[in-house]
């Protein structure tokens, strides 16, 4: 049993790592959902306290509650990552060392972290991608192969236990492969 999982259940925790604004919001609420229905635990990590501001294509679209900052968790504290994108986002995010550090912990401990859309910029500035396949939203694909990654155009990529889709409407691929990480996970 990990040191997150419930002593009388299957139940894991899941953390979604985000900046304080620029989130896309389906990139964080359809995963979340997803989480939800599969009966695990969503924890929202951000690089500050209070409420983070999530968008609809760079329009407001609500808030959310932060749960925990990425200065206050690590890798023992969840089983499984969620990075969602958004283009203000990740660019906060990789810029938060508490955040980068999580992304590395999180792969060096061989825990599923999974990125969507712009989010492999923090898999970037966590030097994560070097020999990996991975896909993203096309506009990273430089950036991805200047760190030593081989970009992919799909919907899903997954290698060693770092996922990444390339926008939202990857979101079902993306979504179910969390849901399948979180069955694997022991």
């Amino acid at each position: 049993m990990t040191e997150t999982q419930d002593a009388h259940s299957d139940i894991r925790t899941v953390a979604f790592l985000v900046a304080s604004e620029g989130i896309e919001r389906v990139e964080l609420t359809e995963p979340w959902g997803a989480v939800a229905e599969a009966g695990h635990r969503a924890l929202l990590v951000s690089t500050d306290d209070g409420e983070v501001e999530l968008v609809d294509h760079f329009s407001p679209a609500g808030t959310q509650p932060v749960d925990r900052t990425s200065a206050d968790i690590s890798a023992a504290d969840v089983d499984v990552l969620v990075l969602p994108g958004g283009v203000a986002n990740p660019d906060a995010l990789r810029q938060d060392q508490h955040a980068v550090t999580l992304v590395r912990e999180m792969v060096e401990a061989g825990k599923p972290v999974f990125a969507i859309c712009h989010a492999p910029w923090v898999l970037i500035e966590a030097d994560v991608v070097r020999g990996r396949k991975v896909t993203s939203y096309p506009s990273l694909r430089t950036d991805l192969v200047n760190a030593g990654a081989e970009w992919v155009d799909s919907e899903l990529v997954s290698d060693d236990g770092v996922f990444t889709s390339r926008r939202p409407d990857d979101l079902p691929a993306f979504c179910d492969a969390i849901v399948g990480a979180l069955r694997g996970v022991s």
